[in-house]
């Protein structure tokens, strides 16, 4: 536990309250800008802000979180919140996640996430950017579902679920890609001193990722794939590892980071030893967890190499090769 806690020092530290979690320092970073504005200037105004580490607490009405807001809503007209980059205005139609306005299927105090979260406040969002044919939350991720919940109310449950003994909010799915807007709008109307985290397969657009600077303090990222054909078959999705790698260098820089890492059958040597490998090379001081918990579920059994649970033997072997890697393990 010890060297987690170092891997994680401002998660703790904001668990600890000798920090504020990012969200709230965002509040407290203030700005003018124009509504009306191109947005390619206030993409400008929004990444120089960034750039200052230091609190701009003066008196203005705007702040950094706001314009996040104000950036957030033009993407949702023409929606490239993730790389399929749909573009469809989402205040009239679905997206190719599925997603038109945000439904939650379900909130909860999760006791089943990584040790170091729990009791984690979860909000499962229904609705998804993959379409695994493995995907063991299916009836969620692949279907709209769930209630609307507003913005002013959710930031309320936050506040007392963080009295009922939540360390954390812990947005997931389905995948969260799609809600950014809903959850830059619920942090808006929060001040609940909680680490934010971020529980994605981490298919993002590159303004997606900006516009999460600043705000989320942990990422918790799913790698599934070592190569983009396993990707395309298995998620239906083009261009993986670019897209994921990309992404998972922009939280490493960003914020603290958890890999999570489903081990599946027949797939040892394309994709969990490449990707374990990649981790080793390039986040050092990032924590994995290797997960054994497959199981063939929604249209596995049609897929001869994913068709039946993985072997002890299969787990072993990547544990035993990212222990090799000297990979921080949860």
């Amino acid at each position: 536990m010890t060297k987690i806690r170092t891997l994680l020092k401002d998660y703790f530290d904001i668990l600890e309250e000798n920090k504020i979690p990012k969200y709230i320092q965002c509040k407290h970073k203030t700005i003018d800008f124009d509504t009306t504005a191109k947005t390619d200037i206030l993409w400008k105004k929004h990444d120089n802000l960034l750039k200052n580490k230091k609190l701009i607490d003066i008196e203005l009405e705007q702040s950094l979180l706001d314009l996040k807001i104000e950036l957030a809503s033009r993407i949702f007209k023409q929606c490239h919140f993730c790389e399929r980059r749909c573009g469809v205005d989402r205040r009239k139609e679905t997206g190719n996640c599925r997603v038109k306005h945000t439904k939650i299927t379900s909130e909860f105090l999760h006791m089943g996430e990584e040790t170091v979260l729990i009791p984690s406040y979860t909000l499962f969002f229904s609705g998804c950017t993959f379409h695994c044919v493995f995907c063991q939350n299916w009836d969620i991720s692949q279907q709209n579902i769930g209630v609307y919940i507003k913005p002013a109310i959710l930031a309320k449950m936050i506040e007392d679920r963080k009295k009922q003994g939540a360390r954390n909010v812990n947005w997931v799915g389905g995948d969260p890609t799609p809600n950014l807007l809903y959850i830059l709008e619920v942090l808006k109307k929060s001040t609940t001193n909680m680490p934010q985290v971020w529980n994605s397969n981490m298919y993002c657009s590159t303004e997606t990722m900006k516009l999460l600077k600043g705000v989320i303090d942990v990422y918790l990222t799913d790698f599934k794939y070592g190569n983009d054909k396993c990707a395309k078959h298995l998620s239906k999705v083009e261009k993986y590892t670019e897209v994921v790698k990309r992404n998972h260098k922009i939280a490493y820089e960003n914020g603290e980071v958890i890999i999570r890492h489903l081990v599946m059958p027949n797939h040892i040597e394309c994709c969990s030893k490449p990707i374990l490998k990649w981790i080793a090379e390039n986040l050092p001081n990032s924590i994995v967890n290797i997960m054994a918990q497959y199981r063939p579920e929604y249209k596995a059994m049609n897929y001869d190499d994913i068709s039946r649970s993985i072997s002890n033997e299969e787990f072993m072997q990547v544990k035993d090769y990212a222990n090799q890697l000297g990979i921080n393990e949860e």
